[in-house]
């Protein structure tokens, strides 16, 4: 018991030395990530890879708020490129330029937004078409996807 507490009181006393650094496992969970997340980021060029001590890279625990800021973005919509551009203009770009990156993202969205309504009006009208349909009858549905014509609503 008196040797844990000192293993762990050494522990500590390691990591406030470090500036509150963490492993690469204590990055992935204080991030809820998994911990090729962080790896699969770092080869995007998308998060800086510490130097190693001794065989083990420490990271700083300041690196959680850019991993959020990343799953944040893509959730947003945004592509990895997109973001690794919006993490060098928040080093010194214009406002301008991440308008850009943001507005190009939001005309992305309403173009996807345009293409659901359209799939949702075919497929409205397929179920409607099924339903008013004589069962003896070949199913709408089917037909209209089996045809190389493209279905219209």
């Amino acid at each position: 018991m008196l040797k844990t507490a000192i293993e762990s009181a050494a522990r500590a006393r390691r990591s406030s030395s470090r500036g509150a650094e963490v492993t690469i496992g204590g990055l992935a969970r204080a991030a809820e990530v998994g911990v090729e997340t962080v790896r699969y980021y770092q080869r995007r060029r998308l998060l800086a890879v510490p130097p190693g001590s001794g065989g083990v890279r420490r990271y700083p625990a300041a690196m959680v708020d850019r991993i959020r800021f990343i799953k944040r973005s893509q959730n947003l919509g945004f592509s990895l490129d997109e973001i690794r551009e919006l993490l060098q203009l928040e080093k010194g770009g214009t406002r301008d330029a991440i308008r850009k990156i943001a507005g190009a993202r939001l005309v992305a969205i309403r173009g996807k937004i345009a293409a659901l309504g359209q799939m949702e009006r075919v497929l409205a009208a397929l179920l409607s078409e099924c339903d008013h349909t004589n069962a003896a009858a070949p199913c709408p549905i089917i037909a209209a996807l089996n045809t190389s014509q493209p279905t219209a609503a």
